[in-house]
């Protein structure tokens, strides 16, 4: 597995990938309904996001398998692993690549129910649980930190 730079020409992909997983992997935590509001994404606003953070995509024979990116306060913004690829390290991977690039005195993240095991993994404790509104419907997810560097 390599992981590189995003580039623009992955947003698609990477959409799509992020479709597929939150529609496969997340289903046992959130409704059908939580999960068509959640995926509902505007292309434009995802590449700009990509652009402004560091931002890594993992390839694997020519397949994206999964990404991450994460601003230059240490907030993960994004981190999805491909359906067909999950439980293989590449989150792990990808937040090791990622936390190593930023001086942030603490890494934090706002972990779906879905993630919440792997980023206490990682060192992650849970600051609140919050409930969180996108087009009238409401999501359970936690904001969650560690220290940084």
């Amino acid at each position: 597995m390599k992981i590189r730079k995003y580039v623009s020409s992955d947003c698609k992909r990477l959409s799509e990938l992020f479709y597929d997983t939150v529609h496969t992997i997340n289903v046992k935590d959130y409704t059908k309904k939580q999960l068509e509001v959640w995926t509902m994404i505007d292309l434009n606003k995802w590449n700009q996001s990509f652009q402004e953070h560091i931002s890594l995509v993992a390839v694997k024979d020519k397949i994206i398998v999964g990404f991450g990116d994460i601003d230059k306060t240490g907030y993960i913004d994004k981190l999805f692993v491909h359906k067909n690829y999950q439980r293989m390290g590449i989150a792990t991977a990808i937040c090791d690549k990622l936390e190593q690039m930023v001086t942030a005195k603490k890494i934090t993240v706002q972990s779906s129910i879905t993630a919440k095991v792997f980023f206490e993994k990682r060192g992650f404790y849970v600051v609140k649980k919050q409930q969180v509104e996108k087009q009238g419907i409401y999501f359970i997810n936690y904001a969650m930190e560690k220290s940084g560097h």
